[in-house]
């Protein structure tokens, strides 16, 4: 474990385990989570011989709070201190969520040679918020209130979030993880407030379809069709269309957090992915 300090003066917490001449597997974690969300597929990869990384986005988990830069841009920066710092060549990408804007955003811009591919999973782009280029997205009025229940009571938006929509366990005949559920709660509160809320309109308001077009690299994108977080039709396929070496893979009836809820289903795919 270790920290990168970005430009601005902004701490990085990130994880980095395994073999230093494995090839590196970065993770990128979803709203308002940590690193610690990658701790399956972390441990998985590094049973297969990689070298994995995973960090805290800035005002999220261990990394510092700061006033500013919760945008797309300030995080692809900070993903990109931490690649140069660690010297990353030929790495792969993976990210979920708002993380998958995060790699997007990272991956379109990042020095040749630092990426050899990139993953999707349940991700935002292209764009999640409705308009009239995007009419098949979400009213900016959930995201409103997403951030009247964030600042009203944090804590309480917490717990319902992960024990609903999150991981699908509001589904007649799911079957609930309350560790899941408290470990969801445990990583969102370690972060600031100002930091999540900020991070609402960066992960609902972005545009993220000529960062799509511009990436060479392959990438796999990796949808669940009922994620009730990043509905799968507006997003998923629409960003497989986008992109010049894209694979669209989807996986019927899983959520949103399909990664924590059925790992045993993603990590080989991924795996395989990686290894093509």
């Amino acid at each position: 474990m270790g920290t990168v300090t970005t430009s601005d003066g902004t701490t990085i917490f990130y994880k980095d385990w395994g073999p230093r001449e494995g090839r590196p597997i970065v993770f990128h974690h979803g709203w308002p989570l940590s690193a610690d969300d990658w701790d399956n597929q972390m441990l998985f990869f590094l049973s297969h011989g990689y070298r994995v990384i995973a960090h805290d986005r800035r005002g999220h988990g261990r990394s510092s709070q700061p006033s500013t830069g919760h945008e797309m841009d300030t995080y692809a920066a900070d993903v990109e201190a931490l690649t140069g710092a660690l010297d990353l060549h030929d790495a792969v990408h993976i990210g979920h969520s708002t993380g998958g804007g995060e790699v997007a955003r990272y991956v379109a811009r990042a020095e040749p040679g630092r990426v050899a591919k990139a993953v999707l999973v349940s991700a935002v782009p292209p764009v999640m918020v409705k308009s009239e280029s995007n009419p098949g997205g979400l009213p900016i009025e959930v995201f409103d209130q997403f951030r009247a229940a964030l600042a009203a009571n944090r804590a309480q938006f917490y717990i319902d979030v992960p024990s609903g929509p999150f991981y699908g366990f509001n589904r007649d005949g799911a079957k609930v993880h309350q560790g899941l559920i408290d470990n969801w709660w445990r990583q969102g509160m370690a972060g600031a407030a100002n930091a999540h809320y900020e991070c609402i309109k960066a992960f609902s308001e972005t545009d993220f379809t000529d960062d799509l077009r511009q990436i060479d690299v392959p990438v796999l994108v990796a949808h669940g069709t009922d994620d009730q977080v990043v509905p799968y039709a507006d997003s998923a396929p629409l960003s497989a269309e986008l992109l010049k070496n894209g694979t669209l893979k989807s996986y019927e009836g899983l959520p949103h957090g399909m990664l924590s809820t059925h790992p045993e289903i993603l990590n080989p795919d991924l795996l395989a992915f990686v290894k093509s």
